[in-house]
C-alpha cells in the first residue's frame, strides 16, 4: 500500500532527508500561496503508483493564475479516472542534477540499497550500485566509486562539485530509516538533486 504523502515526509524530516518547501491540500482552487514560484504540482493518492505515467507531474508553473489552470485540469482527470480520494501537492523547484537512491525489501539480501545517477543514466546506461544494509560509511564511498559517472560529482563544465561526504550521508540517513522503518516494504526518492548547496529529495514514494 503506497504511504500518503504527509507520512513520506514526516519520516524524511526525522531521518534529516531534505525535501523543497511543500503544501498539501485538497482544494481545486487557490486565493494565495507562500511558496516561491516556479513551482511543481503533483497529486498524491493510493490509487496512483507512478505519479510521472499517470500524467499528474506538472513542473515549471509560473505563477498563482497558471497554477489554478493546472489543478482544474488535475481535478477534471481525476474525476475521468474515478479517483476520489487525493489530494494535491506543491513544491518549490529545486535546481541541480539528478539522483536515484532506493530501497527494497530482496527475498534472498532482505534489504537493498540502490544509489545512482538519475534522468538518462538511470533508463538508458543503468548507472546504478547496491549494497546490504545497515550500510557502513565505508559501504557508502563504495557505491559512489562504483557510478561509471562519479566524475560528475568532482565538477563538469557547469556543473559545480559536490563533496562525497554530503552523498554519504543521505545514504546512511536512507540506511537508517529502512532498518527502524521494518514496515516500509519499499522506498524510491526519485529524482534526487544535487547542487553545489543542498542534496534535495524532491519526489518520494513509500510502500508498506
Amino acid at each position: 500500500m503506497l504511504i500518503e504523502q504527509k507520512e513520506v515526509l514526516k519520516l524524511l524530516r526525522k531521518y534529516n532527508l531534505v525535501y523543497p518547501k511543500t503544501l498539501i491540500f485538497s482544494e481545486s482552487k487557490l486565493e494565495s500561496i507562500k511558496l516561491k514560484f516556479p513551482v511543481a504540482l503533483k497529486v498524491d493518492s493510493s490509487q496512483i503508483i507512478h505519479k510521472s505515467d499517470f500524467g499528474v507531474v506538472h513542473i515549471g508553473i509560473k505563477d498563482l493564475f497558471e497554477l489554478n489552470r493546472h489543478l482544474k485540469t488535475l481535478s477534471t482527470l481525476m474525476k475521468m479516472h474515478n479517483i476520489t480520494k487525493y489530494s494535491f501537492i506543491v513544491q518549490e523547484m529545486v535546481k541541480g542534477q539528478e539522483l536515484i537512491i532506493g530501497m527494497n525489501r530482496d527475498e534472498v539480501f532482505d534489504t537493498v540499497i540502490v544509489f545512482g545517477l538519475g534522468g538518462v543514466f538511470t533508463e538508458i546506461i543503468k548507472d546504478v550500485s547496491m549494497r546490504v544494509a545497515p550500510l557502513t560509511k565505508k559501504d557508502c564511498y563504495d557505491m559512489i566509486d562504483e557510478i561509471k559517472g562519479k566524475k560528475i560529482f568532482e565538477g563538469y563544465r557547469n556543473i559545480k562539485p559536490i563533496k562525497k561526504e554530503r552523498l554519504v550521508e543521505v545514504l546512511m540517513n536512507l540506511s537508517k530509516l529502512a532498518m527502524n522503518e521494518k514496515h516500509i516494504k519499499e522506498i524510491d526518492f526519485n529524482p534526487v538533486m544535487f547542487n553545489e548547496k543542498h542534496i534535495t529529495v524532491v519526489d518520494a514514494r513509500m510502500i508498506k
